[in-house]
């Protein structure tokens, strides 16, 4: 697959989750088969402005390329004055513009899905960052505001028309958040009508998921996003799926404790001794939901406060597992004798 001229090895790709795909989470989703990462959604004013935060959140690394950055913003010129200081530094290889973020403070500001209402607007911001860089630059949209308000498809051929060089959908409205079952149809209403890359996007949890919806839509690549919550081994399983049809086994307690420890190392390097811990707590729940007892280590995880109480959790809970598997494995040989 190819956006712009960019090379992307796979049609996996990382969908931008706020608090969740910083650097450290991007660099683990690569290294286990993810062909392109998205960035955290950040503020065309804090570029802009020079502010520390947002300028720590445009620090990359080799290991996560290709990468898109994207950027959210209501205004044309603000945001293409944004997107010439993402080029000018060269952290990515791809610019996003965000028209699918449903959350109040973004829409309150005429941000994120709040443009799929305005289509003039949205156009004008499309063509603004279109003739500010030369890199590519792709949109990502919802399937429109509300039920009565399904635009996706005139968007998607106004996004053709300002230069866009990919398009990612997502098959649910603003107002359906991330409730009910994504729309995979109107994904593939969007690949008919238009020449350039379409990325489907919404309830890609398996491999088998990821066959249906290109077998579907015919979209270029998928977006996966929630379903890579706590789980970067996602993407590994999936291209194994697509390419032999057979599943992977999940990852043994040992793996997920090594990529948990890994994790937070990384956390604690970019982030240091006092944030980092504190950002690891949900990753850690993520990375352990489903397993017995979930809601305790919730609840210890949510109390580490640096990488010896992490570890000392992960060894009790390898130690409990052991001790299931031992019991669990005494039992099938009885039962066989």
């Amino acid at each position: 697959m190819q956006i712009g001229n960019i090379e992307i090895k796979n049609p996996l790709i990382l969908a931008p989750m706020a608090g969740v795909t910083d650097m450290a989470y991007r660099i683990l989703a690569t290294e286990l088969g993810c062909g392109l990462v998205y960035s955290e959604m950040v503020s065309d004013q804090g570029i802009n402005y020079r502010n520390a935060h947002t300028l720590e959140m445009l620090k990359t690394n080799p290991a996560e390329h290709p990468l898109t950055l994207q950027l959210f913003s209501a205004e044309p010129k603000r945001l293409a004055e944004a997107a010439k200081y993402v080029e000018s530094i060269g952290c990515a290889d791809i610019i996003d513009i965000n028209m699918g973020c449903p959350a109040p403070k973004i829409v309150k500001n005429k941000e994120g899905s709040a443009l799929m209402c305005d289509p003039k607007l949205a156009f004008s911001i499309m063509k603004a960052v279109r003739h500010a860089v030369k890199m590519p630059v792709t949109v990502k949209m919802r399937k429109g505001w509300d039920a009565e308000h399904v635009n996706v498809v005139s968007m998607a051929k106004l996004a053709e028309e300002a230069g866009m060089d990919a398009i990612a959908v997502h098959g649910r409205t603003r107002e359906e958040f991330y409730r009910g079952v994504a729309d995979w149809d109107i994904i593939a209403e969007v690949k008919q009508v238009v020449n350039i890359p379409v990325i489907g996007n919404g309830d890609i949890r398996t491999g088998l998921d990821a066959k249906k919806i290109f077998e579907q839509t015919q979209c270029d690549a998928v977006m996966i996003g929630r379903a890579a919550q706590g789980n970067p081994w996602i993407f590994r399983k999936i291209n194994h799926f697509l390419q032999t049809g057979q599943e992977l086994p999940d990852p043994t307690m040992q793996e997920r404790m090594n990529l948990i420890l890994r994790h937070l190392d990384m956390l604690i390097e970019n982030k240091g001794e006092y944030i980092g811990p504190r950002e690891m707590r949900k990753h850690a729940t993520w990375y352990t939901k489903g397993l017995p007892h979930s809601a305790e280590l919730r609840n210890l995880f949510n109390q580490a406060e640096n990488r010896e109480e992490f570890t000392v959790i992960l060894k009790k809970l390898l130690l409990f597992n052991e001790s299931v598997e031992k019991i669990d494995k005494e039992k099938k040989t009885t039962y066989n004798i």
